[in-house]
C-alpha cells in the first residue's frame, strides 16, 4: 500500500502530523522574534530601534497574516483546503528569507507582512533555539538562522500534504461526490460499500446539500441571520478570537523575555525562563486537550477567563512591589482568523510601549478584560462537545426556529 492510499488510522496520524507541522509553525514565529529583540547583533544591524519599532517589527508579521485571511475569504473556497495551505506556506518561506536577509528595518517589515501563514511545540523549538545563540551574541547567525528555521515547518507541511485527501465536505459542495465517498471510507478504514460509510457520507452530503440551498454566498450573508444563524456563529467565532488576543496571551508568547528584561533579568536568564515558561504552555494545553470532550469548551472558556484574569493581576501585583456552517465555514473561518490577526497586531504593537511607560499597571488591562469575558462566554455561547459539525448546524437551526429540542442535543446550552 503506498502513501496515497492511507486509510483509517494512518491516514489519520498522517493528518495530524501535517497539522501539527502547521501549528509548531503557528507557534515558531512568536516564540522567535521575543528573543531576538534582546540579541546584541540584531539590535546593533537595525540601529539599536525603540519600543514604538520593536513593536511595529514584530506585528507586522500579525498584519500580514490578517490580509491573508481575508484573502482566503475570497479564495479559499475555490482553490480548496490543500492548494490554500500549500499556496501560504509557499508565501511563508518568501517572507523568511526576506527576514534572515535583512539588513534593514523596511526589508525585516516587508518580510515579516510577506510570512502570512506561519503551536506550542513551535513556541518551546524557537524558546531554546534563542538560547543557544545566546553563546554567540555578536554574530549574525544567532539571529538570522532561527528566522530561518521557520521554513523548515512549512517544507514538512507541504512534503506531506501530497499524500493527504481533500476535504470531504469541500468536495460534496464542488460537486464530487464519488471521491467524498471514497474518502469517507478511507477515514473509517472501511469498505466504500459498507454501511457506516453510507451512513457518515450521507450525512455530510444531505447536510452540506440542504446549505446549498440558500441563496449563494456574499459577504452580506455573513451577517445575515438566517435559520443557520449565521450571523450569530460567525460572531462567536471572531468573538473568540478577540477574547484569545485581548486576555493577553501574546505578551507572553511575543515578549516574555523583554517583560523578565523589564526587572532586571539578565538576557541569557530571560531567555531560559522564556524557554521553561514555552515548556509550561505546551503541557498546559496538551492536557486540557485529552479532556475537552468531557468537560466540554464552554466551560474551559469560563474557567480559562477566570483564572488568567488572576494570574494578570498577580504578574501587576508583584512588578508593582493563540462555529459555522458548511456553507459559510471558509468564509467564517476567514472573519475569526482576521479577528485574531488584526488585534493581535494592536497587542504585540502597542506592548513595548505600554510596558516602558506605565509599567505593572499594563498588565491590568488584561486582568481586566479576562474578567469581562465571564459573562460574555456564560450568556452568548453554547457547548458543542462531543458534537460533529453537522450536529452543530441541528444545535443552531433549532435555536433559531424554536422548535423540539432534536434528540440528543439536550442540556448542552
Amino acid at each position: 500500500m503506498g502513501l496515497k492510499d492511507l486509510k483509517g488510522t494512518a491516514l489519520e496520524i498522517g493528518i495530524t502530523f501535517s497539522a501539527g507541522s502547521g501549528f509548531a509553525l503557528f507557534g515558531y514565529d512568536p516564540g522567535v522574534f521575543g528573543g531576538l529583540l534582546g540579541n546584541e547583533s540584531f539590535i546593533r544591524t537595525f540601529n539599536r530601534p525603540n519600543a514604538v519599532i520593536q513593536g511595529q517589527i514584530a506585528a507586522t508579521y500579525d498584519l500580514g497574516c490578517f490580509f491573508g485571511a481575508i484573502l482566503t475569504m475570497f479564495i479559499g473556497e475555490r482553490l480548496g483546503r490543500k492548494k490554500t495551505i500549500v499556496a501560504g506556506c509557499g508565501i511563508l518561506i518568501i517572507g523568511a528569507v526576506l527576514q534572515c536577509a535583512s539588513y534593514s528595518l523596511a526589508q525585516m517589515i516587508v518580510g515579516r507582512f510577506v510570512a502570512l501563514v506561519l503551536n506550542q511545540v513551535g513556541n518551546v523549538i524557537s524558546q531554546w533555539l534563542n538560547y543557544g545563540m545566546t553563546y554567540i551574541p555578536e554574530n549574525g547567525v544567532s539571529w538570522r538562522f532561527p528566522l530561518a528555521f521557520q521554513c523548515f515547518f512549512a517544507i514538512l507541511t507541504v512534503v506531506i500534504l501530497p499524500v493527504l485527501p481533500e476535504s470531504p465536505r469541500w468536495l460534496v459542495t464542488q460537486g464530487r461526490y464519488q471521491e467524498a465517498k471514497s474518502i469517507v471510507g478511507r477515514l473509517l478504514g472501511e469498505p466504500e460499500d459498507s454501511q457506516a460509510v453510507k451512513n457518515a457520507y450521507d450525512l455530510i452530503a444531505n447536510n452540506v446539500l440542504h446549505e446549498m440551498e440558500m441563496p449563494d454566498f456574499s459577504f452580506g450573508a455573513l451577517f445575515h441571520n438566517d435559520a443557520l444563524q449565521t450571523t450569530r456563529r460567525i460572531l462567536l467565532g471572531a468573538g473568540t478570537q478577540f477574547m484569545q488576543q485581548w486576555g493577553g496571551i501574546n505578551i507572553i508568547n511575543y515578549y516574555l523575555p523583554v517583560v523578565f528584561a523589564s526587572v532586571g533579568v539578565s538576557r541569557r536568564l530571560a531567555v531560559i525562563l522564556s524557554g521553561c515558561n514555552a515548556i509550561n504552555l505546551m503541557i498546559s494545553t496538551c492536557i486540557p486537550a485529552l479532556y475537552i470532550e468531557t468537560f466540554g469548551r464552554k466551560r474551559m472558556m469560563l474557567w480559562g477567563a477566570l483564572v488568567q484574569g488572576i494570574c494578570f493581576v498577580l504578574v501587576a501585583v508583584g512588578l508593582g512591589v493563540g462555529v459555522n456552517t458548511q456553507r459559510m465555514r471558509n468564509a467564517g473561518a476567514a472573519v475569526a482568523t482576521a479577528t485574531n490577526w488584526i488585534n493581535n497586531y494592536i497587542v504585540v504593537l502597542v506592548t513595548p510601549v505600554g510596558i516602558s511607560t506605565i509599567a505593572w499597571r499594563y498588565y491590568l488591562i488584561y486582568a481586566a478584560m479576562n474578567f469581562s469575558f465571564f459573562p460574555i462566554v456564560w450568556y452568548f455561547y453554547v457547548e458543542t462537545a462531543k458534537l460533529s459539525l453537522e450536529e452543530i448546524d441541528t444545535l443552531f437551526e433549532h435555536k433559531f426556529r424554536k422548535g423540539a429540542q432534536p434528540q440528543g442535543l439536550d442540556d448542552l446550552v
